[in-house]
């Protein structure tokens, strides 16, 4: 059964961060295959590829509101509410199907209650766990260690996990609560989707019924058409937020220690002291994907050190299909994914010293078995990652099947 049109919504209209990327590939996914599609979003609404018709709210993510707006707009932003409440009774139609991606920056808990009439054909997507966790990642903070504490008990309420304050954990559980309330477990959602299976305990421990979850495999794009060959080139790439919970801090270190060459790829707020205090490292900034496309021609590697819980690793994907063997800490849902199929290695997040045995390995790995896990990797058949094509297909099939359930 295929859709009369399906309205995709996200925070973002720009390309910004991965979850935005997927937001606006599914746009033009599903508008390939002549399909409507109506994009809303927080912001201005920039020009989308593929969409049929934008509604934008025209406001800013809560980061760049003062402090007493972020969190009176970000606990519920009632605009958002109506903005699509509005579209929906105007515009609703039974074939229509409702794609949500992120909407913790600026259309908060408030875009849940809108779709409440719609519920049955409504995905939600995850690109983190930020519908059942307060901060988003299952990481306690204060103590920089990951957190197994299920969602919204005692335990969690209490814990000083924010990474910024008490006060700002106290605002992110009484925004769950409100989030609860509107996103009622007890309505007929259509599904929620995961990027990889993985998420599930996380997902189910904070109140999400198994049978509603989805595993929909994140597409990715490689850096090259092309193998890379890994095996002549000697230096490690780095793609992310530069950033405590990115790991970047402990990489820089252990390539050091190890005497490799670092490239790194992003920006953040531990920029100016790295390479300050790290000179030989290559401090590159955002750059395009082509950019990054020529940088990774040189590379041997790729690190994905994160010290927090990532869901996907759009990096990882793109590296490894391209011919990138993967470093990934075990913090990557993909990490033993990553080891086990011979794309790469596994370490221990929080042990510096496996990250340098790890990187020493790869430094003097012979050429020909750096060759054959790069072919590996290239081949295809042990991809990461989806094709944007093939993910656009299983998104369809997925609003197929909510489509004929709801018509049931």
């Amino acid at each position: 059964m295929t859709p009369e049109r399906v309205v995709v919504i996200n925070d973002s209209s720009f390309v910004q961060g991965g979850t935005a990327v997927l937001a606006l590939e599914s746009v033009r996914q599903i508008a390939g295959q002549g399909i409507p599609v109506c994009f809303v979003c927080g912001d201005e609404g920039e020009l989308v590829e593929g969409a049929e018709t934008i509604v934008s709210l025209g406001q800013r993510p809560l980061l760049e509101r003062s402090r007493s707006e972020a969190m009176r707009l970000g606990f519920y932003n009632a605009a958002a509410r109506d903005m699509l409440a509005g579209w929906i009774a105007e515009n609703d139609t039974d074939g229509t199907i409702y794609h949500l991606h992120a909407w913790s920056q600026i259309l908060s808990p408030a875009i849940f209650s809108a779709l409440r009439p719609v519920a049955q054909r409504v995905v939600v997507h995850c690109h983190d766990f930020f519908v059942v966790c307060p901060n988003g990642v299952f990481m306690d903070f204060g103590k920089d260690e990951l957190c197994n504490r299920v969602p919204m008990t005692a335990g969690c309420i209490l814990s000083g996990c924010d990474k910024r304050s008490r006060l700002q954990k106290a605002w992110r559980v009484a925004r769950q609560y409100r989030l609860r309330a509107a996103f009622d477990q007890r309505l007929p959602w259509g599904a929620v989707t995961m990027a990889h299976p993985g998420m599930a305990p996380f997902l189910t421990s904070g109140g999400i019924p198994k049978e509603r979850l989805v595993v929909l495999r994140n597409p990715a794009l490689p850096y090259s058409t092309d193998r890379i060959r890994a095996e002549e080139n000697r230096k490690l790439l780095f793609v992310g937020r530069v950033e405590v919970e990115k790991g970047i801090r402990r990489l820089v270190r252990a390539a050091a220690g190890a005497g490799v060459d670092l490239a790194v790829v992003g920006d953040g707020s531990l920029m100016g002291e790295l390479s300050r205090d790290f000179p030989q490292v290559e401090f590159l900034g955002w750059r395009k994907a082509t950019e990054i496309g020529e940088i990774a021609r040189s590379c041997r590697a790729l690190a994905m050190p994160s010290r927090m819980r990532e869901t996907f690793g759009l990096v990882a994907a793109e590296a490894s299909g391209s011919g990138l063997p993967v470093i990934a800490s075990d913090m990557a849902l993909v990490a033993e994914e990553i080891a086990e199929r011979g794309l790469g290695w596994s370490y221990r997040a929080n042990d510096e010293s496996d990250l340098l045995r790890v990187l020493i390995e790869m430094r003097d790995m012979p050429a020909e078995e750096m060759r054959r896990m790069s072919e590996r990797a290239f081949g295809g058949e042990q991809a990461l990652a989806l094709s944007p094509p093939k993910w656009g297909e299983e998104m369809l099939a997925l609003y197929g099947r909510l489509l004929a359930a709801a018509r049931a």
